[in-house]
């Protein structure tokens, strides 16, 4: 099989486990706080078959390895909750919300370490482990770190609207109506901004130079 195929097939099942984990984390708070939306509806399993999005998970990162110096990337289907049965009205959503963006960051951080202290164990890793471990680092950093911005639908809008004091309804609706169209404004115009914060991060977590 060609190594530029296995690459991307490592690559697809990297990404779809990370964003996996990422929606499940949604799913389990929602839960603990109260709500079993996601439970009733399934969602609440590792196994990814419930979770692909076909074009976030599979059409859209298929177009970005075809083009030079992308990296992967993509989303599942984001986990149903209803944020009325969650036990904390004011907080509830937020929590639900954050704890996608920070299960990337510890996926990230466990794998960083293995990187950052595997010469200390007492037996070789293969090389071909650290560089799946390298991917699964910089794309778990990437994901948490986009999924913070804060802009509808990613999660830190629902963390700046539970911030913003209800004098300022007028920026939550206009976030809530026009989100879709910053967000590709951002996609398009504005992502390179968060390279520096990735690769900061991906420095501390694995001691190695992005």
């Amino acid at each position: 099989m060609d190594e530029s195929l296995i690459g991307f097939i490592f690559q697809i099942a990297i990404l779809v486990m990370s964003v996996v984990i990422h929606e499940v984390s949604h799913g389990f708070m929602a839960y603990a706080l109260g709500d079993s939306t996601a439970k009733y509806a399934g969602r609440l399993t590792l196994n990814p078959l419930p979770h692909i999005d076909p074009f976030g998970s599979i059409i859209l990162p298929f177009i970005l390895s075809l083009l030079p110096g992308s990296i992967i990337f993509g989303w599942a289907k984001p986990v149903p909750y209803n944020p009325y049965n969650l036990r904390n009205q004011k907080w509830g959503p937020s929590l639900v919300a954050v704890v996608g963006p920070f299960s990337n960051l510890f996926v990230a951080l466990f794998f960083g370490l293995i990187i950052r202290f595997g010469g200390l164990f007492p037996f070789a890793i293969p090389d071909a482990f650290f560089e799946i471990a390298v991917l699964v680092v910089l794309l778990n950093i990437a994901l948490a770190v986009f999924n913070l911005v804060p802009i509808p639908p990613l999660d830190g809008s629902q963390i700046l609207l539970t911030l913003l004091p209800y004098r300022m309804d007028h920026v939550r609706q206009f976030l809530e109506q026009y989100g879709f169209i910053l967000l590709l404004i951002f996609m398009f115009f504005f992502f390179g901004i968060l390279s520096p914060v990735i690769g900061f991060l991906f420095q501390v977590f694995t001691g190695v130079h992005l």
